[in-house]
């Protein structure tokens, strides 16, 4: 969107303020276009997100909640040694790319190291693929509040959610469709997991998808974003600044309303987090926000 018609809003706004203002930002350029052009534009014509701790709750009951990685990472079927060393990476790595006082281009190779170490580690835990549903459905994940209403609107106004997540895919994918809202306007791109022939784990698929590359993964997603009809107003949903390039591969984009996440470290982030979002939501587990948006636009 327009730089100088953004809402920047900040932990004390309410989800029915930010919606107001975001809502009526995001209607006024649409219905001006279309006064201009006569098109039959959308409000909304796509929405793009990031999933651990966008979709996914950070914390509950001031408890933190597992990543899609850490679903796996934490289950019985991976041994302590293994969790001890998938810790320890966590600890060392995180603070990394959470760091304020780096730039993503300094973090990008600790980010792939942290993943291919983990994903290594991974493999050799030799993972039986029909225990996943399992795993999900016994793991601490959690959608956030308000997460059958986003769905389920966007799925009833036939808009299309692309998922583009630095998780384990096969985890997500089952997460949402445990949670009854997988439907066919989903579609997921993410770390899948590659089975040998007995349904063990033995890899993972093409190139490694990690949070501050998601640029490159949205340009080889172009083809599919072409195939869409309409996709030049976008809502995109991210809690880092590597998702804030997710539609990097979207031609034809005019407007997009970016929402942010910020789950931690907020004293340190918030003032770079307020320069790249239109909208910063602090500690929010709940998808009022988005909702509401939709709400007025749809």
């Amino acid at each position: 969107m327009d730089r100088a018609a953004v809402a920047r809003l900040g932990a004390v706004a309410s989800a029915s303020l930010c919606a107001l203002v975001a809502g009526v930002v995001l209607a006024q350029y649409i219905f001006t276009l279309k006064r201009r052009t006569g098109r039959k534009t959308k409000i909304i014509e796509m929405i793009i997100t990031d999933f651990d701790m966008t979709l996914s709750r950070f914390s509950f009951e001031g408890k933190r909640c597992p990543t899609c990685h850490n679903v796996i990472d934490n289950c019985k079927l991976v041994s302590d040694e293994c969790r001890k060393k998938l810790l320890q990476l966590k600890e060392k790595y995180y603070a990394i790319e959470v760091d304020p006082a780096l730039t993503v281009e300094e973090k990008y190779p600790y980010m792939v190291e942290w993943y291919t170490k983990s994903h290594g580690l991974l493999v050799e835990q030799a993972l039986p693929k029909a225990k996943l549903k399992e795993v999900v459905a016994e793991s601490d994940v959690m959608l956030k509040e308000g997460y059958e209403n986003f769905f389920d609107k966007l799925q009833q106004h036939s808009i299309p959610v692309f998922i583009f997540s630095a998780g384990i895919g096969d985890v997500l994918e089952e997460i949402i469709r445990q949670a009854g809202v997988y439907y066919p306007n989903v579609r997921v791109v993410s770390n899948f997991m590659d089975f040998d022939d007995n349904g063990v784990l033995k890899g993972f698929k093409g190139e490694l998808i990690h949070v501050f590359n998601k640029h490159d993964g949205a340009l080889k997603n172009t083809e599919y974003f072409n195939q869409l009809k309409d996709n030049s107003n976008i809502i995109l949903l991210g809690d880092s600044q590597g998702d804030l390039r997710m539609a990097d591969g979207v031609a034809n984009v005019e407007h997009i309303l970016k929402i942010g996440y910020l789950n931690d470290r907020v004293d340190e982030l918030l003032e770079k987090y307020m320069d790249c979002y239109d909208i910063v939501l602090v500690k929010d587990e709940s998808l009022d926000v988005a909702n509401s948006i939709l709400q007025k636009i749809l």
